[in-house]
């Protein structure tokens, strides 16, 4: 990566200095509230390049930002949608295992009849 970059350094020097030696003239730059000295042409289109650059990575990096954590809001989204469901699942399970618990408790309660329960009834 490093030895790309390098690479990549090296061409732009290459270009930025054959551009201020092919453009040499003198331009008078109008910064609309105010007038910067004569400044040879292949500099301003240097620095506006560069200037240029420098705000489309920053407003890249803030994109790429933005869509990172639109991605991460979409995956928790899906995270909270599975829990719920699996929580909804488990109430319904917890409510059938309550209904089966409150069936075995009702035949606990019903006695049997023995014959000497038989025999204290007739009595």
């Amino acid at each position: 990566m490093s030895l790309f970059l390098m690479i990549l350094l090296l061409i732009f020097f290459g270009y930025s200095l054959a551009l201020v030696l092919a453009n040499n003239s003198e331009v008078a730059v109008n910064l609309l509230f105010s007038q910067a000295p004569t400044t040879n042409l292949g500099l301003v289109l240097i620095l506006t390049t560069a200037l240029g650059i420098l705000i489309g990575v920053l407003l890249a990096l803030l994109l790429f930002k933005v869509l990172q954590n639109k991605l991460e809001l979409r995956k928790l989204r899906k995270e909270i949608s599975t829990l719920e469901s699996r929580l909804l699942e488990s109430k319904t399970n917890l409510e059938v295992l309550g209904q089966e618990l409150e069936q075995a408790k009702q035949k606990e309660q019903v006695v049997i009849p023995t014959d000497a329960t038989i025999d204290v009834v007739k009595h």
